[in-house]
């Protein structure tokens, strides 16, 4: 696929989402969020504040009680067009790593045997596994695993890529390899993504604005000042601790700006 067939990104407009387990408890409160074409927006806040259920009623995987969700254009996820990343890469243990990353393009259908194949080779070379084509699961390290599952996630070229806590079980040299890697491929592929995260320096390095959430409520959205593209370096920049400052006030809450200027009293 050349960079002129590829799929325009497609917006998302939460309109309104509610999302209710069992009255009353509220998982997703009237959310109203808007995703740009092209743009990468992080979910962040406590454990529990429906994060993970906002981005499933985005996926389609999870009814709404209320409101909707607009896509422009449309994606339909069984087309191939909504990539989603788990927080557990779930490849198929009998199967290849070269058979997993084909699995998406088999069960859609797209192209001959010759092309599919040459897809899916094609990806594991974007994330460096080409040389593992043919490892089962378990002889890949977590970092490889999640690899696997991100080539998986883009072989059909979605025009939207989900993320739920993709890197939350790797440790910090990883995580920063793999996010390297997705803003790699997301210059590449142009897609749309949000990605749930608990990590405020990853939302912030990946992300062009922070979506702050807090019991089912979407409290704000920040735009991310910092420059592209996009580098670990900035991470020891002032520009980026000063941000990670705003943005953790956000999540600790409004008394947060409080708390800040009693402890600067003299």
């Amino acid at each position: 696929m050349t960079p002129n067939d590829r799929p325009a990104a497609s917006s998302i407009h939460c309109r309104d989402v509610t999302v209710q387990f069992a009255p009353p408890s509220v998982a997703v409160d009237r959310v109203e969020l808007t995703v740009q074409s092209g743009e990468i927006v992080s979910l962040i806040g406590p454990s529990g504040c429906g994060k993970t259920t906002l981005l499933r009623a985005i996926a389609g995987l999870q009814p709404m009680n209320q409101g909707r969700v607009e896509l422009d254009p449309v994606a339909i996820a069984s087309a191939g067009q909504i990539g989603f990343v788990f927080q557990q890469p779930a490849l198929l243990p009998w199967a290849s790593t070269l058979q997993n990353v084909l699995l998406p393009l088999e069960l859609i259908g797209r192209g001959t045997s010759r092309l599919r194949r040459e897809a899916a080779e094609h990806a594991l070379e974007s994330v460096k596994l080409a040389d593992a084509r043919d490892k089962r699961p378990h002889e890949l390290s977590g970092g490889m695993q999640m690899r696997a599952s991100i080539a998986r996630a883009l072989v059909t070229h979605p025009r939207i890529l989900l993320l739920d806590e993709p890197f939350a079980a790797l440790d910090d040299m990883l995580r920063n390899e793999l996010g390297r890697l997705l803003l790699s491929l997301w210059q590449q592929q142009q897609f749309t993504a949000v990605m749930v995260t608990h990590n405020i320096s990853e939302s912030i390095l990946l992300s062009h604005r922070i979506a702050i959430m807090r019991d089912g409520i979407l409290e704000s959205v920040i735009d991310n000042p910092i420059a592209w593209p996009r580098s670990p370096s900035q991470m020891r920049t002032p520009q980026f601790a000063q941000f990670f400052g705003v943005v953790s006030d956000s999540l600790r809450g409004p008394s947060s700006a409080t708390d800040r200027t009693q402890e600067d009293a003299p």
